[in-house]
């Protein structure tokens, strides 16, 4: 039971660096998706997408916006996690969660 513990421990250790690339890796890859989204889905012509800054866009804009942002990051994000774990596991045989 001792020997599990330790490989595991080791495992998440050892996937820190990949944890952090796979972390920037998605928040560029939310970002874009959520643009290409946005333009898409958005009726208003105004460039750009809704933030609570700036004035051009009213409140709920801005909160529909956010709530999408937010949905496609949290998804984004489990996906290249999900697939940086099983790399991780292809390449070590350790799966480097819990």
């Amino acid at each position: 039971m001792m020997a599990k513990k330790n490989s595991n421990t080791s495992a998440k250790i050892l996937y820190r660096p990949v944890g952090m690339v796979s972390s920037i890796i998605s928040g560029v890859l939310a970002g874009a998706v959520f643009k290409q989204v946005w333009k898409r889905a958005s009726r208003s012509q105004s460039k750009g997408t809704p933030e609570a800054l700036r004035s051009e866009f009213g409140l709920g804009q801005v909160l529909i916006a956010a709530a999408v942002q937010g949905a496609i990051y949290a998804g984004v994000k489990a996906l290249v996690d999900r697939g940086g774990a099983r790399m991780f596991q292809r390449a070590t045989g350790e799966w480097p969660g819990k």
